[in-house]
């Protein structure tokens, strides 16, 4: 039992006499105290984690079982007539993040953390996050999505720096989040800078708001949208304003622990997770050099050993090419520098396609990244292959050295011990716990793969969690869950190659398949959550799509009894800690050679759903460690598709014309029974876009998604031969730890000791 009940009696109160929210906040200041108690990790060379986002989740759970009081936490309200989770419910989530990459980040901490390591995450601490998702007449509207409450987990430093751009200094305030390790005496931070002056009275109208005035709004959103200049600009200035804190910070830092600057990068390294934190290399370079008055020579020389590069994208349009003009609006004495290493670069390599400035006068800031850091890491196997062969060969046959794979990983200690607690417990009762700090140790799972007790149990385990999910979409959502069904679950942002619309086609063959009374076995519920772009078009108008067919289906009492269809509205953490644990299938459906890892599948993994995906990011190592026969994979391989895209040569319209099955669910999207219910001009929109265009080639995997979906509804029918999948995915998913990923980042990247 901890001392919790002590700590709310000392303040003259009764724990049983509280309401969930007076709870919550006394919960929240226990753990803030019990952090503040914890000392800070140490080494000499310390990795500063530098991330546009960190999808962090709900905290206290976490920090409570991280400091390994969860349980006792638990206990202690339930004999005080209160529920841990009606508790956990009163958080709200921070908004610091939108999708995977911001999700790793987190993990990424929260493992450095648990491992010991000196490394810390530094970002902005957006006050109205990407935006709250909202739908109206079956589209997506955006609203600020407020989470800084007076009661929060940041902690106030005294810690500020001022920030040059062209026509203005903006200071600086940073905020800290503690990161707990588990079971640790340790800590680090997570580092969030701010600015003082931030002006809510900006927002107008949903997430419109005044891009020009920085001073105001610096800090306001997360991605504002790019798709005019204004918003470039802003951009620009948070990504200057992030990378110009976080180097100050680490400059400091270092010469506290004893550094001369000479040998800076014996005290500090940096990681550059995407290109958004890239300008960090040349504000290293100018503060070296300005402020400290190193030879720009050697600035350069100490700036390349101690940064490294994380791709996350084999997508041209996502690798940032700012114009140079604009940078000269912004951060002009950044410009110079960016010019100096541009020229270095043109000394050594003659190709153009490798430079830094290209001739349109834009700055590629992952050609940065690559010439001045002493790492460039890819996610996947497959992933880095494909930098390494095709995407960024050049660089490749030029740093050969330089390239290596960090497979992602996610911490189970939210994914499973957290999210699916049943299941955590029974795994604990078959082999123990040893798999929280070492999950290889799963694998002992592999002796009970044909277990029928052990089957009956997760099964029964699997329907107690689409009992959960049932209770919360009803609460929270206002959505009715079959908890009989089949769950089949796509959650991911909305990009077209991640092929949603692919999944939604699988939807309108289903739905025209049960009209003609072919019915299935068994009910099926396709569920999908994801935000998209604001400025995003077309992955809005699959989101329009998607709700039109919910509420056909949905309503329909000759279909909605075989299948449903429901987008999750505002998906985040929380939504996916509650959803993964419930789901049978998996959908990781990318277009093979677009996806650099994914993270979600290995969750589902994690869980026991079985991934029904192409052979695309992690989807290749689950299989290879899973096996063939315990994923069910559909497509064409990923040099099919390089060599299409390389040629020119898949052209939609053959696919739609050629086959009835595909151009009967295409047509279905301007049909009356979607139009009546949804905008025509969205749908048209789509509709025209797959037969015309379908840049990322949904049709040309259709009709073999369609054949492999439904040979697992049917092997779903023989639980023991599914269950026998199920516990071998569970015990080979430890491979997929974030401790693992991170120890092979500190052995081959960072050596912080």
């Amino acid at each position: 039992m901890t001392n919790f009940t002590t700590y709310i009696e000392k303040q003259g109160k009764k724990l049983n006499e509280l309401s969930n929210e007076e709870i919550y906040v006394a919960l929240l200041h226990y753990v803030k105290e019990a952090a503040a108690g914890k000392e800070k990790n140490t080494a000499k060379r310390k990795v500063y984690y530098i991330s546009a986002e960190f999808l962090i989740g709900k905290l206290l759970s976490n920090n409570l079982i991280n400091l390994g009081i969860y349980k006792d936490i638990k206990q202690e309200l339930a004999i005080a007539g209160k529920s841990i989770a009606q508790v956990e419910d009163v958080e709200l989530e921070p908004s610091l993040g939108n999708g995977g990459l911001g999700r790793l980040a987190s993990c990424f901490i929260d493992s450095m953390s648990s491992l010991g390591i000196n490394g810390e995450g530094v970002g902005l601490n957006y006050h109205c996050g990407l935006f709250k998702q909202v739908f109206r007449h079956n589209e997506q509207e955006t609203e600020p999505n407020y989470w800084i409450e007076e009661d929060s987990w940041l902690v106030p430093t005294d810690i500020s720096y001022d920030i040059p751009f062209k026509d203005f200094t903006l200071k600086s305030r940073l905020d800290r989040i503690d990161v707990l390790g588990y079971q640790r005496d340790t800590k680090n931070y997570l580092n969030l800078f701010d600015i003082t002056g931030i002006d809510y009275g900006q927002i107008k109208d949903g997430i419109d708001f005044d891009k020009t005035n920085i001073v105001r709004n610096l800090t306001l959103f997360l991605y504002p949208d790019d798709s005019n200049k204004n918003g470039e600009l802003l951009r620009i200035y948070q990504q200057y304003f992030m990378v110009s804190n976080a180097a100050q910070l680490l400059i400091d830092e270092a010469i506290e622990r004893g550094s001369d600057i000479h040998d800076l990068a014996d005290y500090a390294y940096v990681q550059i997770n995407d290109t958004h934190p890239s300008m960090v290399i040349p504000e290293l370079i100018r503060l070296l050099t300005e402020k400290h008055e190193i030879d720009f020579d050697e600035a350069v020389s100490i700036v390349k050993n101690m940064v490294g590069y994380t791709n996350h994208t084999i997508l041209a349009e996502a690798l940032e090419k700012w114009p140079l003009d604009y940078l000269n609006e912004v951060v002009p004495h950044l410009v110079t520098i960016i010019e100096k290493l541009d020229a270095l670069v043109a000394e050594e390599v003659k190709d153009p396609s490798l430079q830094i400035i290209d001739d349109s006068r834009r700055v590629h800031m992952a050609h940065m990244d690559i010439h001045f850091a002493t790492s460039v890491n890819g996610v996947a196997a497959l992933h880095t292959e494909i930098l390494k062969n095709s995407e960024l060969k050049g660089f490749y046959e030029l740093y050969p050295e330089k390239f290596n794979n960090k497979t992602n990983g996610i911490t189970f200690r939210r994914w499973l011990e957290f999210a699916n607690q049943d299941l955590a417990d029974y795994i604990k009762e078959l082999i123990g716990d040893d798999y929280l700090t070492d999950a290889t140790k799963l694998e002992k799972l592999l002796a009970f793969a044909d277990n029928e007790t052990v089957h009956a149990k997760l099964s029964q385990i699997k329907y107690n969690n689409k009992l959960a999910l049932k209770r919360y979409l009803k609460d929270n959502k206002g959505i009715d869950l079959d908890e009989n069904s089949i769950i089949d679950t796509q959650i991911k942002r909305f990009h077209e190659y991640k092929r949603q619309q692919m999944n939604a086609l699988y939807v309108i063959h289903k739905y025209l398949e049960i009209k003609r009374g072919n019915l299935p076995q068994r009910k099926i519920t396709v569920i999908f959550g994801g935000k998209a772009a604001p400025a995003y078009t077309i992955a809005q108008d699959i989101i329009h799509l998607i709700l039109c067919l919910s509420e056909l289906i949905n309503n329909d009492p000759q279909v909605s009894q075989y299948l449903n269809v429901h987008l999750v509205e505002n998906y985040n953490v929380t939504v996916a800690e509650h959803l993964i644990p419930a789901t049978d299938i998996s959908e990781q459906i990318s277009l093979a050679s677009k996806e650099a890892s994914g993270t979600g599948n290995m969750k589902f993994m994690l869980n026991g759903a079985l991934t029904l995906g192409t052979m695309d990011g992690a989807n290749v190592e689950i299989a290879e460690l899973a096996g063939m026969d315990n994923i069910y994979t559909f497509g064409k391989d990923s040099d099919t598709i390089i060599d299409l895209y390389a040629n020119s040569s898949y052209v939609s319209a053959e696919y739609y014309e050629n086959d009835e099955t595909i151009k009967e669910a295409v047509d279905f999207i301007v049909s009356d029974e979607l139009i009546n219910r949804g905008n025509a001009q969205r749908l048209e929109r789509l509709y025209n876009e797959l037969i015309n265009k379908d840049w990322f080639m949904t049709l040309i995997d259709l009709k073999e998604y369609i054949a492999v979906k439904e040979k697992m509804l049917s092997d779903y029918e023989d639980q023991d031969v599914w269950m026998t999948k199920v516990v071998k995915n569970i015990a080979k998913a430890g491979f997929f730890s974030s401790d693992r990923t991170i120890e092979q980042y500190n052995e081959d990247i960072w050596h912080s000791n």
